[in-house]
């Protein structure tokens, strides 16, 4: 993929975040600071992509069409509408001012009707799963821990229901880590709903009963902005296919989908843990309290995955993408 369409990409990516005009400026400000985070992770030339797509979009110095004029590819153009679908689609079904947008985007991009209604739809289900199903997962951490895996680390407390909500959330953890690794993007839209449904279990766990609402307002107040996760998954997978243009397939990989399966590893695991301790301490932590447990979390769970990195593998490895709807559904 050459570098204009990578900037193309950023750039409508970080377009379709905004595109309901509602977006806060707490995860603007998400979106902005992951985007300068993963600037890091890169060189020179990739830190001037984002920084380049960032600014265009929120000066207002491009359009939808003059970002998708960039795209000679067929492929390119199917990656964008769906990068563009999930993001829209990333804290909820899109809205009207988001289906506008959509629509806008297929036409600049000369998208077939029935791809694009096909993409929506799938997009659209995935973002409105419900909650209270168990997810149809691989065998559990703990069952694969004999070969040569480390079991589950002790939990806090040592009660029944301590120790099954440690192996739910890492159990979370592993799968969404395994989706990171998956070539298909709507894959990475997968990982909220699947964050949403591990809280509300570890919340029924406690005797608590979330709707979506609380839910959303829980991952905000942590830290962990929806639309921002995904825009974040998305440019790191955009920088791994930059590096393997300009440096190989090991420099790729180690950009895209080692980081980024790490990094949602150690975000799911995290957001489980302070959801635990929040829901089990009968709700007194503050929202500054909230903050600092998940940033402690997050550094312990990237110390764990490590140990956990042929489970995550093997998960990806276990999942078919043709039927990632029905086991997250539960189905």
């Amino acid at each position: 993929m050459e570098r204009t369409e990578v900037d193309a990409l950023a750039a409508l990516t970080v377009l379709a975040a905004i595109a309901d005009g509602a977006t806060s400026d707490a995860e603007r400000d998400r979106i902005k600071a992951a985007l300068d985070g993963l600037s890091g992770d890169g060189d020179a030339e990739e830190a001037r992509l984002l920084a380049g797509a960032q600014r265009r979009v929120l000066l207002r110095q491009t359009t939808v069409e003059a970002e998708a004029s960039n795209l000679r590819s067929a492929e390119s153009r199917a990656l964008a509408f769906e990068m563009a679908v999930a993001v829209c689609d990333a804290d909820g079904a899109h809205g009207p001012q988001e289906r506008d947008f959509l629509e806008r985007l297929r036409v600049a991009l000369a998208i077939d009707g029935g791809f694009a209604a096909s993409t929506v739809r799938e997009a659209d289900a995935l973002a409105d799963i419900p909650l209270e199903k168990p997810v149809q997962t691989s065998p559990s951490p703990r069952a694969i821990a004999g070969a040569g895996v480390p079991a589950i680390p002790p939990p806090p407390d040592a009660g029944a229901v301590g120790r099954e909500v440690d192996a739910s959330i890492l159990r979370y953890a592993i799968l969404n880590g395994g989706l990171e690794l998956l070539p298909q993007g709507l894959a990475t839209l997968a990982i909220v709903p699947l964050q949403m449904k591990m809280v509300y279990g570890v919340g029924k766990a406690y005797g608590v009963t979330l709707d979506r609402g609380h839910i959303k307002e829980f991952i905000a107040t942590v830290g962990v902005g929806m639309t921002s996760q995904v825009v974040e998954n998305f440019a790191r997978n955009l920088l791994g296919g930059f590096a393997r243009k300009l440096g190989g397939k090991t420099a790729g990989k180690l950009v895209g989908a080692a980081t980024g399966a790490a990094m949602t590893f150690a975000t799911t695991y995290a957001m489980g843990q302070v959801a635990k301790q929040y829901y089990a301490g009968g709700r007194t932590l503050s929202a500054v309290d909230l903050r600092a447990l998940f940033s402690r979390e997050v550094d312990r769970a990237k110390g764990l995955y490590a140990q956990y990195r042929p489970q995550v593998e093997q998960s990806a490895r276990n999942t078919d993408a043709s039927q990632i709807l029905a086991m997250v559904r539960g189905a």
